[in-house]
Formats: C-alpha cells, structure tokens, sequence
C-alpha cells in the first residue's frame, strides 16, 4: 500500500467519525437526537473552540507548559528507562535482586501517586514532571530489559571467537538488539509523558492543557473539554512524529520488510 493511499485511509476514517458525530448531535433520528448535544457538543462547537482559543493566544502558554513537562518527563524517564534497563539485563545478580521492589513500585496507581508529588514538589512544573516520569520509565525499562536479554546466544558466541571485546560487544551487539524494542516503547512512552502531564496539571495546576480541562469541565463546558482533548491529541501525534523521524535516523541499517523477504 502507498503511502498516500494510507494518509487517504486515514483521513477517511477521521471524516467518518466526524460526519457520524455531527449528525447524532444536531440532526433528529427516531424522533430524538440520540446525542444530546449539552453532553456530546458536536464537531461544528469543538472546532470554533479551538479556533478561539488560537486567535485570541489563550492556548499558547498552556500549551508551551505542558510542553515542558512532558518533554522533561519524557527525556528523563526515557534516559533513565534505558540505563537501568541495560544495566539490570548485564547485571542478572543485581536484577535479581531488585526484581519484586520493581515490580511493587510499578504496581502503584500513578493517580495516587499525583497527590503525593504535589506534596513534596509544589504545584509547580516538576510534580508533573514526576508524574510522568514513572509512567515513562517502567515502559522503556522492561522493553530495553528485554531487548538486551534478547540476543541472540549464537550471535555473542561468534563475537567473543572473533576477538570482539565486551565493550565492542556492547557496542555493536547489545546496543542494536536494545534499540528497536526502545523504540518501540518509546512510541508509547510518548503518550504517557503527555498523560502524566495533564493528568498531574488536572489534579492542581494554574496553567496547562490539563488545567484548560478542568476548568472547562467545572463550567460544563463540553466543547471545551472535547477542543482540549482534540489539541492534546494532535499534539501527541506531533510528538510521536519526531520520534519516528529520530528512529529511522538511528535504526536506518535496520532491513525492512521488502528487504527482508528478498
């Protein structure tokens, strides 16, 4: 399939959804509108929302924070995802050990968690941060994890015969094979740094996507809160797009699959 006719599927699917939307919400079926719109809105509100809150600036500075803090959240739980994940699959003594209180720690509801931080960080950027950080760690941590605990045994054994010292093995063994599966987690981990975000800016917060939210919803204003659910969204997909951008940088001696089967 080519890529425009992919983007076409794709666009189709979200004018479906629109166009259905639209007409459970403004047009009588049965005798009824099966969506009430106080609590549905309709695409035609949601859009004029958004728009507003671009003309008029209001969304810049919430969105430049929340911005923020899911880019720190993300850099730094990804970083440290990757380390720990690395050094515990070197280090099968060490991950060992650790296991149970990895497993304890990422059992925690995060939403308990917000509270918390917020008690020890203020309600300033960095509870949110935090927030998201151990939702972004744990993802990078057991995939990377994985993938170093992957390789295969044939492919270290040809290595060490040829000579290849543990740095190189590192290097040129260990560090491929971790690759595809973090990126492959940090695809998701992109999601939830934004999650942590504004989930932490809904729970208490003076400015953010999550604070535009709650505020909308304490005046029932459903379109709002449908236009920061639609501005948080796109805003994922642009984040995820420069991480696959940074992945066929970084993983361009990888075969796809064309290239596999020939």
């Amino acid at each position: 399939m080519s890529r425009l006719t992919l983007l076409s599927l794709q666009l189709l699917v979200a004018v479906v959804a629109l166009v259905v939307w639209h007409v459970l919400t403004t047009v009588p079926l049965f005798g009824r509108i099966l969506l009430p719109p106080f609590f549905f809105s309709n695409p035609i509100d949601v859009a004029s929302q958004v728009v507003k809150w671009f003309y008029t600036g209001v969304i810049w500075k919430h969105l430049f924070i929340t911005l923020w803090e899911s880019v720190l959240a993300f850099v730094i739980g990804s970083v440290g995802g990757v380390l720990v994940g690395f050094w515990f699959a070197r280090k099968p003594l060490v991950a060992a050990v650790f296991d149970p209180y990895v497993k304890m720690i990422n059992a925690l509801p995060r939403v308990v968690l917000a509270p918390i931080f917020a008690l020890w960080l203020g309600l300033g950027i960095w509870s949110k941060v935090a927030l998201g950080v151990t939702l972004v760690f744990f993802i990078v941590f057991f995939n990377v994890y994985q993938g170093v605990k992957e390789v295969s045994p044939t492919v270290l054994d040809n290595g060490r015969m040829l000579g290849m010292s543990e740095r190189q093995l590192t290097r040129h063994v260990y560090w491929p094979s971790a690759l595809s599966w973090m990126f492959s987690s940090l695809h998701t981990a992109v999601g939830f740094a934004v999650v942590g975000a504004v989930v932490g800016e809904y729970l208490g917060s003076a400015a953010g996507l999550g604070y535009l939210i709650q505020q909308a919803e304490g005046v029932f204003d459903v379109a709002a809160v449908f236009a920061g659910m639609f501005v948080l969204s796109v805003f994922v997909i642009l984040i995820d797009l420069v991480v696959t951008l940074v992945e066929r940088r970084l993983l361009v001696w990888r075969p796809t699959a064309t290239e596999g089967r020939g």
